[in-house]
C-alpha cells in the first residue's frame, strides 16, 4: 500500500494482517481522489473507521489541511500513528481511539471532507450519515466506501447522493451537504 501522489508520494504505508482487514485498492483510491482533488486544498478530513489510515494520509499528501482519523481498534490506531509518522504528517494529523459512531455523537469539529470504510455489512454507514449532517460544512463531501450490493437513501439529513463508482466488489458513494435552506424535499 502506498501514497498514490502529492508531497508524500510513493511512500509506503503498512497495513494490518488479517480476513476483518480491507484496505482499499489503489484503483478505488484513485477514483476516489479524482471525484474530490479540486475539493481537497485547504480543508479538514475525517477518516472515520480509519484502519491503517491511508485515506486521510492521501487527503494531507494533496493538499488537505488537517485529518482527524478515528477508529476503535488499538492495533489500527498503532499502525495509523506509524503510518503518519513515516510520511512526517504527525503535525496535522489528530488519531483517536474511539467508536467511530460515539465519536460523532461527541464532538464538536465541523470537517470539510470525510472518509467513512466501516467493516462491512453491519449497518454502520447509514448509522454515520444520520449522525454526520451537523458535523460537515456546507458543500462539504462524504465519500463511502462499502459492499457493492448495499444501496445507500438518496437523501440522508442534509447530506445528498451525487454519484456512485462501482469497482467489482466495492462501491463508493459520494455525498454532499447542500447549504441551508436548499435542502432537496
Amino acid at each position: 500500500m502506498r501514497v498514490i501522489t502529492g508531497i508524500a508520494r510513493g511512500r509506503c504505508l503498512e497495513t494490518l494482517e488479517g480476513n476483518e482487514v480491507r484496505p482499499t485498492s489503489d484503483k478505488v483510491k484513485e477514483a476516489i481522489f479524482s471525484a474530490i482533488q479540486f475539493d481537497l486544498p485547504g480543508t479538514n478530513v475525517l477518516d472515520l473507521f480509519c484502519g491503517s489510515g491511508q485515506l486521510g494520509i492521501e487527503a494531507l499528501s494533496r493538499g488537505a489541511k488537517y485529518s482527524v482519523f478515528v477508529d476503535k481498534n488499538k492495533d489500527s490506531i498503532e499502525i495509523t500513528k506509524k503510518n503518519i509518522e513515516t510520511v512526517g504528517f504527525s503535525e496535522i494529523s489528530k488519531v483517536i481511539q474511539m467508536d467511530s459512531l460515539d465519536f460523532l455523537k461527541q464532538t464538536k469539529l465541523n470537517f470539510d471532507i470525510v472518509f467513512i470504510d466501516p467493516p462491512y455489512n453491519h449497518g454502520l454507514i447509514e448509522s454515520a450519515l444520520e449522525l454526520l449532517s451537523d458535523r460537515i460544512n456546507d458543500g462539504g463531501k462524504v465519500i463511502c466506501e462499502h459492499e457493492s450490493e448495499l444501496n445507500l437513501p438518496e437523501i440522508t439529513g442534509e447530506l445528498i447522493l451525487n454519484k456512485e463508482y462501482k469497482h467489482g466488489k466495492v462501491r463508493v458513494s459520494l455525498f454532499t451537504k447542500s447549504p441551508k435552506g436548499s435542502r432537496y424535499e
